[in-house]
């Protein structure tokens, strides 16, 4: 994708349902952006500017699809891009948002739109590749700058960008941390995808599962290694949900 010359890539950063901490990630990069920026045109991000485009190289979107407006923006998104990468945990697997999901719709917004729920169309919340082709994904709530940098600049360079496909605990045996099972903390590194380093566990606090779960993770295997730690069924689905909700297949 490098282009040579004055020609230069054209960035776009869109966002749908979600609480856009990836984008006040991404502008806090400044520094580390520098560099990039030489071979980018930003031609459309709607926290940083008001430029608009037909077009894009690299389209990054961040959020949930939640509702058919939704449905009809990435459609008309994907068109425009010859590559799109899905960015942090909402746009990659659905999310906290993803919760509304194990419940009745009608219900969900009765409770927060009350009488004025109609005007309010909505549809289970789905991550952006049940809906469009997704060529790339940045894992993470929100995703890490690091590995955010590492990718753009990987396509920038017009590479592939290698993204980790294995757990969480791999990278704790690799930083030498006591598991926090076997300390007594609840830890969902067994079936979270890597790529953070082991950012929560590394200070003690446990991996919730923000980055997704790995591919063709043996869901009741993973559930009875949590059992046998003394976590009940309910528990372990409870919070395995919390950002996996469109991936999670045990029923608690």
């Amino acid at each position: 994708m490098k282009k040579g010359g004055k020609d230069k890539i054209k960035v776009a950063f869109f966002d749908f349902t979600g609480c856009e901490g990836c984008q006040l990630n991404k502008l806090n990069l400044e520094n580390d952006l520098l560099d990039i920026l030489e071979h980018v045109e930003i031609v459309e991000f709607r926290e940083a500017m008001d430029d608009k485009a037909d077009e894009y190289d690299i389209a990054f979107v961040e959020g949930s699809i939640t509702t058919p407006e939704c449905v009809t923006r990435i459609h008309d998104i994907r068109r425009r891009s010859k590559v799109l990468v899905a960015l942090g945990a909402c746009a990659t697997n659905g999310g906290i948002n993803a919760l509304k999901n194990i419940h009745d719709i009608d219900e969900v917004r009765e409770r927060v739109y009350g009488k004025d729920k109609y005007l309010f169309p909505t549809i289970p919340v789905m991550p952006v590749h049940a809906i469009v082709k997704v060529d790339y994904k940045i894992y993470g709530c929100p995703m890490t700058q690091e590995e955010f940098v590492k990718v753009f600049k990987a396509l920038v360079m017009g590479k592939k960008p290698q993204v980790p496909n294995y757990a969480v605990c791999v990278e704790c045996k690799l930083r030498e941390n006591e598991c926090l099972l076997e300390r007594g903390i609840f830890c969902l590194g067994p079936v979270t995808r890597a790529g953070c380093n082991a950012r929560c566990p590394s200070f003690g606090q446990s991996c919730i599962g923000c980055r997704g779960l790995v591919d063709d993770v043996n869901q009741n295997a993973s559930i009875e290694i949590l059992k046998r730690y003394g976590y009940s069924l309910e528990e372990a689905v409870k919070r395995m949900n919390l950002f996996n909700t469109t991936e999670v297949k045990v029923e608690p």
